[in-house]
């Protein structure tokens, strides 16, 4: 599931890194603030590896939009999210119709619709005395 969000950069935080049993690795955050004028959200990102070298070339209040996926998993009975970036590029060449910052992925396009046959806006109706009796029911309980 790729997502995507456009923002002013406001706050890059410290590099992470470290040795693992695959070889190093390093991990930096950072946040961005949604464009929209009436409620701007704020939003940390995680960048992963050479991502992080692509995130060195922006600086504090340029518009960035990022592409991300979304994953959460438990620990001690307690859920943890992390929006992992997996590209960031500058938002000054995207298109400026982002409105909220963010956007779902994008749909295919809709088939053409065939039409569909009319349907009943209500139940056949019935007579207001009919009475059940257990022969005339054909259920199986």
């Amino acid at each position: 599931m790729a997502l995507e969000i456009v923002g002013k950069l406001i706050k890059v935080l410290p590099e992470v890194s470290g040795q693992s049993q695959k070889g190093p690795w390093s991990k930096q955050e950072f946040v961005l603030e949604t464009l929209d004028a009436s409620y701007p959200k704020k939003v940390c990102l995680t960048a992963w590896g050479d991502k992080v070298a692509d995130l060195k070339q922006f600086g504090d209040g340029d518009t960035l939009k990022a592409t991300f996926s979304a994953e959460s998993r438990e620990y001690n009975e307690r859920w943890y999210t992390e929006l992992r970036a997996f590209r960031i590029e500058s938002a000054e060449g995207a298109s400026a119709d982002a409105g909220s910052g963010y956007s779902a992925p994008a749909r295919p396009a809709a088939q053409p619709s065939q039409p569909r046959p009319a349907q009943q806006s209500q139940p056949a109706a019935m007579p207001f005395n009919t009475t059940f009796d257990d022969e005339s029911n054909d259920l199986p309980f």
